[in-house]
């Protein structure tokens, strides 16, 4: 009988590391968003590594700015952005203060309030696609721009909160290239994933966005 996920809240230690390190360690951690409906809660499945400003692929890259601010610290806060004038995605900042990095949660298990994220995602076929890509991640979530800057390790209290969990083993993660990233960021193998996971996400390689003529 496998042993129950643990409960504990990881403390901010745990995100002050290279982002890297904390990428891989995030697979198998729960987190949990504490709505006004009730609470939900997701088994983290797929994560992508981004290194601010030493990293041609992040949104820090070229410095700071009103929109990326929060990933410049202080670690163990949420970074969520609005990309395409569509969707929401949610980052987790790492590192010391004033070094832009964090990891976004692309796709993962909902293990509780699966009935909520079912009303915000009605065209998910099956559970396993509520949370399966960064966007429906977010939206299963209820996550929005008005999460950027939340404190994880606030406590019971605050709306985002992560758990240990049950952590995988080295074996079990798969790495490889980050999803939808072109130009000279588009071959670093910042992607980590539960090798085999069914609610893990497809690779697509970056599509530059054609220009209306």
């Amino acid at each position: 009988m496998s042993a129950r996920p643990d409960r504990t809240p990881l403390a901010r230690s745990f995100f002050d590391r290279p982002v890297l390190t904390v990428a891989p360690d995030l697979l198998g951690r729960i987190l949990v968003r504490r709505t006004p409906e009730g609470p939900l809660e997701l088994r983290i499945t797929e994560v992508e590594a981004y290194e601010g400003e030493a990293d041609p692929g992040s949104h820090a890259y070229r410095g700071r700015t009103a929109r990326n601010a929060s990933m410049f610290g202080p670690p163990g806060h949420a970074y969520v952005y609005f990309i395409y004038g569509m969707w929401f995605s949610l980052n987790l900042v790492c590192g010391p203060p004033g070094h832009a990095s964090g990891v976004l949660l692309r796709a993962g298990e909902i293990t509780e309030g699966a009935d909520l994220a079912r009303k915000r995602r009605l065209s998910a076929r099956s559970d396993r696609e509520l949370a399966k890509g960064p966007a429906r991640l977010a939206t299963a979530l209820g996550i929005d721009r008005s999460l950027d800057g939340t404190d994880l390790c606030a406590g019971p209290g605050s709306p985002l909160e992560l758990l240990k969990g049950t952590a995988t083993a080295p074996d079990l993660v798969s790495i490889g290239p980050r999803t939808g990233v072109g130009g000279a960021g588009a071959g670093h193998p910042y992607r980590y994933w539960i090798t085999s996971d069914p609610t893990v996400s497809p690779y697509r390689a970056h599509a530059p966005r054609r220009r209306s003529t």
